[in-house]
C-alpha cells in the first residue's frame, strides 16, 4: 500500500460549481495526509454556485497526473449544460484523461452527469442528486441508476455520491479505499462527523430534468 503522502486526489472545478462538493472532500481528505489538487481550465479564482470565490492554483495543463483518485463535483444546471455541450472540450477531455490512470473515479451530486457525458459511467451502477436522477436516466441509458437515493454507490472503481452533503460520507469511503478503515475513522473523529440533523423530511419524487437541453 502506498503511503498517504504518495496519494493525491484531483478535483477539476469550474465556475458555478457546488462549494460543498469541493470543500467537503477537501476538508475530510486534508486531515489524512493525502494530497489534494484543485484544478481548473485556467488557474485563478473560481466562483461557486452561491457566489463564494476560491482559488484553483493549477490549470488542467499544469496537473497532468497521474492521480490516485479523480473527484468530479456537481454544479449549477447551466454550468453542467455548458460542459456537456462540449464533449471534446477542455473539461470532459481532462476528466477522461485522468480517469484513464486514476485508481478511483468519483463524482458527487450532479458530477455524475459529467462522468456520464464523458462516457465513464457506461455499464456502471451510479447515483446522483435526487433532482437530477431523471437527467441521468433519460440521457444516459447505459448507466444503471441505483434505487433508493443512496448516499454513495461503489461499483468496481467507480464511486458516485448523492446530493451535496453526501460527499462527506463518500469522502470517508474514498479515504477507506485509498488507505484503511482506521484512517477513515480518524478523519471522522477529527471532523466530528456524526450527523444528527434537527429536522427530518422525505426526498421528493421528481420526473423532470433541471439541466437545460436535457429535459
Amino acid at each position: 500500500m502506498a503511503s498517504q503522502t504518495d496519494l493525491r486526489i484531483v478535483i477539476p472545478v469550474y465556475d458555478q460549481v457546488d462549494l460543498l462538493d469541493v470543500a467537503g472532500v477537501y476538508e475530510m481528505v486534508s486531515w489524512t495526509g493525502i494530497g489534494v489538487d484543485v484544478v481548473a481550465a485556467e488557474p485563478g479564482l473560481v466562483s461557486a454556485r452561491a457566489g463564494f470565490a476560491f482559488e484553483a492554483p493549477k490549470s488542467f495543463a499544469g496537473a497532468p497526473g497521474p492521480y490516485s483518485a479523480l473527484w468530479v463535483p456537481g454544479g449549477a444546471p447551466q454550468a453542467l449544460a455548458d460542459i456537456i455541450a462540449e464533449p471534446d472540450g477542455p473539461y470532459l477531455s481532462y476528466v477522461r484523461a485522468q480517469a484513464a490512470s486514476a485508481a478511483w473515479v468519483c463524482s458527487v451530486c450532479e458530477g455524475a452527469l459529467l462522468l456520464a457525458a464523458a462516457g465513464l459511467l457506461d455499464g456502471y451502477r451510479a447515483t446522483t442528486h435526487w433532482a437530477f436522477v431523471p437527467c441521468l436516466m433519460g440521457a444516459y441509458p447505459n448507466v444503471e441508476v441505483a434505487d433508493g437515493h443512496p448516499r454513495f454507490v461503489l461499483d468496481r472503481n467507480r464511486l458516485t455520491g448523492g446530493g451535496i452533503s453526501s460527499g462527506l460520507d463518500e469522502a470517508l469511503k474514498l479515504i477507506e479505499l485509498l488507505t484503511d478503515t482506521a484512517t477513515a475513522q480518524a478523519a471522522q473523529q477529527t471532523t466530528q462527523y456524526y450527523p444528527r440533523p434537527p429536522v427530518t423530511s422525505e426526498i421528493p419524487n421528481t420526473v423532470t430534468c433541471p439541466v437545460p437541453g436535457m429535459a
